[in-house]
């Protein structure tokens, strides 16, 4: 898998779930993406959306499963959807990948198992057989496993040690604000450090802001690591907001400014810092990925 890296760099997905509610799905509750996983009147959207991005030069496309993670599931009293759900996410990724008739890379997408942006664990053992319960249902479809915006080198850990029986590739996608520090307050320095053991397969910046990244660069450049960001397009997340009370698109925002062709000038100043992963995450469309290409 680490020859993947021969390449200057790999183009990786957009933001799926903005994606989705951008093309016409009505989120239920704190379900976001899940609720086109729910509906199969939206499945075609889906591997639309996952299409596009492969057809806009994603070499790696996420699995859909951001939020049918057991907790939300919980919320909304349809737990016993759990399976269902994320096997419907990526049947729906594979689809797309041999519709496309590309070699793309299918990742599985490993999201907090608690809040979104925030350090708190919650019960610890419930959390890592969360994260197992995931993977396990993913593994036998995917690549790699993507462990998305963690908030904590505790979270981090958690995760890895949860799917480190599969034996598979692994990125970390590690969620960062001002000044290079974590929600939780670690340094990105620091917590690349107490990873670096684990052998990931790479480190991204995930769901960040631009600006936050080059306060953070030289983490990720002195790390030794293959690394690379997935940054959002979002106006501001809050301190302490709690993406899974409501919409983000309400709650958040969109950064108009940053363009497709301001997406393709930071991409280049990341591939320059020496970044093996460039992608986005939440407002980034594929014809901001499309602007990825150009660049080779």
């Amino acid at each position: 898998m680490k020859n993947i890296f021969t390449k200057n760099f790999i183009i990786l997905d957009g933001g799926m779930g903005q994606e989705l509610l951008a093309r016409g799905v009505k989120p239920v509750s704190n379900l976001w993406s899940a609720t086109a996983l729910m509906e199969k009147k939206y499945h075609q959207i889906i591997k639309d959306c996952h299409l596009d991005f492969i057809n806009a030069g994603a070499e790696i496309i996420l699995t859909n499963t951001f939020g049918s993670r057991r907790r939300r599931l919980e919320d909304n009293q349809i737990e016993n959807r759990f399976e269902e759900l994320n096997f419907t996410a990526l049947k729906l990724a594979k689809e797309s990948v041999k519709e496309s008739g590309r070699k793309v890379l299918i990742a599985g997408s490993l999201p907090p198992q608690n809040f979104t942006y925030l350090p708190e664990l919650g019960d610890i053992d419930k959390m890592k057989k969360n994260f197992f319960d995931q993977a396990k249902i993913l593994n036998e479809g995917v690549d790699l496993f993507y462990l998305d915006v963690l908030s904590s080198s505790e979270e981090i850990e958690i995760g890895i040690q949860s799917i480190q029986t599969f034996n598979k590739p692994f990125v970390v996608g590690i969620h960062f604000k001002k000044n290079g520090l974590l929600p939780s307050g670690e340094k990105i320095k620091n917590v690349i450090n107490k990873i670096k053991s684990y052998n990931p397969l790479a480190i991204t910046g995930s769901c960040v802001a631009y600006e936050d990244v080059i306060d953070a660069k030289n983490g990720f450049i002195e790390s030794g690591l293959p690394f690379g960001f997935k940054v959002n397009a979002f106006k501001e997340i809050p301190k302490g907001w709690k993406p899974d009370s409501s919409n983000p698109n309400l709650a958040l925002g969109k950064n108009e400014d940053l363009t497709a062709f301001k997406f393709q000038e930071i991409s280049k100043e990341f591939i320059d810092m020496g970044a093996k992963l460039i992608g986005g995450c939440c407002e980034i469309t594929p014809s901001h990925i499309s602007k990825i290409q150009d660049l080779r």
